[in-house]
């Protein structure tokens, strides 16, 4: 008899949780542990991402030959150890020439769509080696094609999920199969009308889970990592950083989008549309527990975590003559606008404008907002200047614009700090500003000592 799953779990599992052999047996127990997880997610393992990147950005025969090489060692890692290793190599294989023959391609005719392509092949390789690593251990494990549900547009590096055409295709083509197996399918990548593979974005693959969880109606999401948990910031920052058991959708959302890495920006989105609890723990110690994220809890504090996103460009727009404000901010956030820039910090004078751009979510190596294109254009209108090497620090909490004594508990320790710009008043529940990169973590290690240490 076909057994019904009405609040399955799906469950995500992060690079380091699929690294090599021994990473993805701990993360295979994970899910045999428990029967209602149906749908797993996977990343590429650790460190495979980084060399695709690399051989997308064009390399020369010698290098391509390195990096492919290994590839081929950390895919191979893993085969040895299964006991009938056949079964997998040949697929892995067909995969790696494929890897190889798009480097080739991507040396002398680079593209941002050749990118996602040759980038894809990190999940396809993780997942087809992790069913089979289930299948030894006698598991019912089906490989699912993620491209074949998540439809994207075409902005290849950062692409946009149809959420509409998602649920529709994952009714018909997912939901009828988690009945009679555990379906293993890749995190990041999805393909857009044209039928072209493209990516969500660096991280993406806990955006997908969240996506799927969200078509299929789980009963939570599981994001399997590296640490059991949300911190109260970076534990490599800070050595006394807490775990946080309990976080609400808004807090989570924030310390995700103001850089916690956790949990990438756009994950908890599709969670909040449908309340879908989001669970985050470590897949090498399943025992220490982890941190919930849930639509409210109880007595939230004024202060909750301090987030830091680096690889921050302030852009400053500097008006040519006399117009009025409003006439130069229309113009500025027009232009913008053209050039699909998204900019979610500005200050205002009267006749400047100061954004910060974020480039830390593209797949390639480099983010490419501020393009030629953008900046000629730009200058022709204003006078523009560039500063780059910084870091956006985030202090979040609730009702912060309600209270009284926040700057200084703030900017009392940041008086030795160069900060370019304070973002605060758009949100109740943050307040960010800019500095030099190589400042961050000394400023967080003294927020975080005043705020939540003493």
């Amino acid at each position: 008899m076909t057994r019904i799953y009405p609040h399955f779990i799906v469950a995500k599992f992060g690079g380091t949780s699929v690294a090599d052999f021994d990473a993805m047996n701990r993360s295979a127990s994970i899910v045999l542990a428990d029967p209602n997880v149906r749908l797993v997610v996977l990343s590429a393992s650790a460190g495979v991402t980084n060399l695709l990147v690399e051989l997308s950005e064009g390399l020369e025969s010698p290098q391509q030959l390195d990096k492919i090489e290994t590839l081929r060692t950390i895919q191979y890692n893993i085969i040895s150890r299964l006991k009938q290793p056949a079964v997998i190599s040949k697929e892995i294989d067909n995969l790696l020439e494929n890897i190889r023959r798009l480097a080739q391609t991507a040396a002398t005719s680079p593209s941002t769509a050749l990118s996602d392509e040759l980038v894809s092949h990190g999940e396809l390789m993780s997942s087809l080696l992790f069913t089979e690593v289930l299948r030894e251990r006698e598991a019912e494990a089906s490989w699912f094609d993620a491209r074949s549900v998540i439809r994207t547009d075409a902005n290849y590096g950062c692409a946009e999920p149809d959420v509409d055409a998602l649920a529709e295709l994952a009714e018909t083509h997912l939901r009828p199969r988690l009945e009679q197996a555990v379906m293993i399918t890749q995190g990041f990548i999805g393909r857009d009308a044209s039928g072209h593979t493209t990516t969500l974005g660096r991280g993406g693959s806990d955006y997908t889970a969240s996506l799927l969880g969200e078509a299929l109606h789980a009963g939570r999401v599981d994001i399997w990592t590296d640490v059991a948990g949300i911190y109260t910031t970076d534990p490599r920052i800070a050595p006394n950083a807490k775990r946080i058991d309990r976080l609400s959708f808004s807090e989570a959302s924030d310390m995700a989008a103001y850089g916690a890495k956790v949990l990438h920006p756009a994950t908890l989105m599709p969670a909040m549309r449908k309340n879908i609890p989001v669970f985050v723990g470590s897949s090498k110690n399943t025992a220490a527990g982890g941190t919930l994220v849930c639509s409210t809890t109880d007595n939230p504090p004024r202060y909750r975590a301090v987030a830091v996103r680096r690889k921050q460009t302030l852009l400053r727009l500097h008006s040519l003559d006399a117009q009025p404000s409003c006439h130069f901010l229309a113009q500025m956030f027009g232009l913008l606008a053209r050039h699909s820039v998204a900019a979610d910090l500005v200050t205002t004078s009267e006749n400047s404008i100061a954004l910060a751009l974020d480039s830390t979510h593209a797949t390639s190596g480099e983010d490419h907002t501020l393009t030629t294109s953008l900046f000629t254009e730009l200058s022709s209108h204003c006078r523009v200047e560039v500063e780059t090497g910084l870091a956006l620090v985030t202090l979040v909490g609730n009702q912060l614009t309600q209270a009284s004594g926040v700057f200084k508990d703030v900017f009392a320790w940041l008086e030795e700090h160069a900060v370019r710009m304070v973002c605060h008043g758009a949100s109740s529940n943050n307040l960010c500003f800019l500095l030099p990169a190589d400042e961050a973590d000394s400023a967080i290690k003294a927020l975080h000592l005043q705020l939540f240490e003493s």
